[in-house]
């Protein structure tokens, strides 16, 4: 006999199984054979918080081995190929949800493998430059990889999310993932995870080329039959080659070359709002304080605390991004002469600092905007400007928030988990106006809501500008083509489709199935 059961209960109850089955019996009177949590959600609006679960009570029968169940996939080495454009989740999902239609996808990918990869960023400290081709927004799993792994996302509407969550748990992921109301993998166990998934595609006849970067589409009669790319790999001996067929294009918000290249093919694509702003870091122990309502934190039975932050500043969104509990702030740059930041956090979010992405809504009317570009020329200026302002290095300008918020000049700087370093640098004064007068008046307004926040102890840290992709590629509703050029399948984040993990996995399942659709009907 099995029941599900809503509770309520203090953090040091909900802290384990045992705990809850003790509590069940001792405070409900149920002798529990087993339990298994279906949902969990810290509610900290109170001073004295409390534990939302939703439980599955086994009387006397063991648990059912798993929660869902696990996605067959089938060999498809023989079948009609599709190339897959771009190797973080857009392209990675539509890559396994093709096999399970039966179709061969070809995944190309501009930068090396998660392992690989992960070198690269290591040297960004030392050497104080970015690798335009291996860096946090290139290469194997995306910018989610090694910028924090967070599964959250608000949108209901795209398609199914729990399909997702249970296709990162058949190849690695914690099923925990499948309970907690913000799921988190981590920075450092996401990556054996996207291994797992390529080893998936590999094994049941797909491909995946590294270091293998689109340089054209191919286009005959208004119709995408392949793709040229040039392989950068030291180990390949051929530079220019060909791949043939439909194209999934999941190339991620960071990839402004194709940008580049759609428009001046005319190829219609539409500039597309962003936010910009600024990385701000506080001590965990503080955050904890504020968001827990105490003195002494999250204390042994909490996580480390996360917040959400939004306001209307002169009529545009100001709002947290990313919040990394316990993380890291990370050079997030893709090309030279560019300073860009993120964040991150490790599974266990027990790092000395947390962080979240500050940032202020822009539309493309906000920089008067005359051409498909436009928001991604402010990008790269904002970047770049940046980019100066830390000394021509990935060294980042920074301010203590207080200052930032009266207008002054941080003498010195708090320490930071970001690893290349920070100049002291006014931020209120060379960012544009237009973003710096409303993240000040945010934070005015936030440090009245929570005690403690505004503060001299936090740092801002310029720039934030990865938010979102600043183009859209435009793509029929229905069909998920572009919309005059058949065979071409706009996807994910970087297309203005998705924005995150689980919103860039869903549009490319869906892309996956446009394109199996499109083939039927070619057939």
């Amino acid at each position: 006999m099995t029941r599900e059961i809503n509770l309520r209960i203090l953090p040091q109850e909900a802290y384990n199984e045992q705990s809850i089955m003790a509590y069940l019996q001792q405070k409900e009177g149920i002798r529990a054979q087993a339990i298994r949590v279906l949902k969990r959600s810290i509610d900290a609006r109170q001073r004295t918080i409390y534990v939302n679960l939703t439980v599955r009570v086994y009387m006397n029968e063991e648990p059912e081995e798993l929660l869902f169940t696990p996605i067959e996939y089938h060999d498809v080495s023989d079948a009609p190929q599709v190339i897959v454009v771009g190797a973080g989740p857009g392209g990675l999902f539509s890559a396994l949800r093709l096999i399970e239609l039966g179709l061969r996808p070809i995944v190309i990918e501009r930068g090396k493998d998660v392992h690989e990869r992960k070198k690269d960023l290591a040297r960004i400290r030392p050497e104080q430059r970015v690798d335009p081709e291996s860096n946090y927004s290139f290469g194997e799993g995306g910018a989610g990889a090694y910028s924090d792994g967070k599964l959250y996302t608000r949108s209901k509407k795209r398609g199914n999310s729990e399909r997702i969550l249970n296709i990162f748990v058949q190849h690695g992921a914690s099923p925990n993932i499948l309970v907690d109301a913000h799921p988190h993998i981590g920075t450092d166990r996401l990556p054996r995870v996207i291994e797992n998934m390529r080893d998936t595609i590999l094994k049941y006849g797909g491909e995946v080329h590294f270091q293998t970067k689109m340089t054209a589409l191919i286009i005959k009669d208004n119709k995408v039959i392949g793709v040229e790319a040039e392989n950068n790999s030291q180990l390949s001996t051929l530079n220019s080659q060909l791949y043939k067929g439909p194209v999934i294009l999941a190339t991620g918000h960071s990839a402004r070359d194709v940008y580049r290249w759609l428009h001046s093919n005319n190829i219609e694509i539409e500039a597309k709002g962003i936010a910009v702003g600024v990385r701000l870091e506080h001590p965990s122990m503080l955050i904890d304080q504020i968001q827990y309502h105490s003195k002494q934190g999250r204390g042994k039975w909490l996580p480390a605390a996360e917040y959400s932050m939004v306001q209307q500043v002169e009529g545009r969104g100001v709002y947290s991004f990313c919040m990394c509990p316990g993380g890291f702030v990370v050079p997030a740059a893709s090309g030279p002469e560019q300073i860009v930041v993120n964040g991150m956090s490790p599974s266990n979010r027990g790092g000395k600092w947390s962080n979240s992405g500050m940032v202020v809504e822009i539309r493309p009317e906000d920089i008067k905007a005359d051409n498909p570009l436009s928001v991604m020329h402010f990008q790269e200026e904002l970047e770049r400007q940046c980019w100066l302002q830390g000394n021509q290095k990935q060294t980042a300008p920074a301010q203590r928030m207080a200052d930032f918020v009266n207008g002054r000049l941080s003498a010195d700087l708090n320490p930071s988990s970001y690893a290349p370093g920070l100049l002291a640098s006014p931020l209120h004064f060379w960012m544009p106006k237009f973003v710096s007068s409303r993240l000040r008046e945010a934070f005015k307004i936030w440090g009245k809501l929570k005690h403690g926040f505004l503060t001299n102890e936090a740092t801002v840290i310029g720039v934030e500008t990865r938010t979102s992709s600043p183009v859209r590629i435009i793509r029929n509703a229905e069909t998920l083509q572009h919309i005059k050029i058949a065979g071409l399948f706009p996807c994910g984040e970087g297309a203005g489709y998705a924005g995150g993990i689980v919103s860039a996995g869903v549009d490319g399942e869906r892309c996956a199935e446009a394109c199996a659709s499109y083939l039927g009907q070619q057939a």
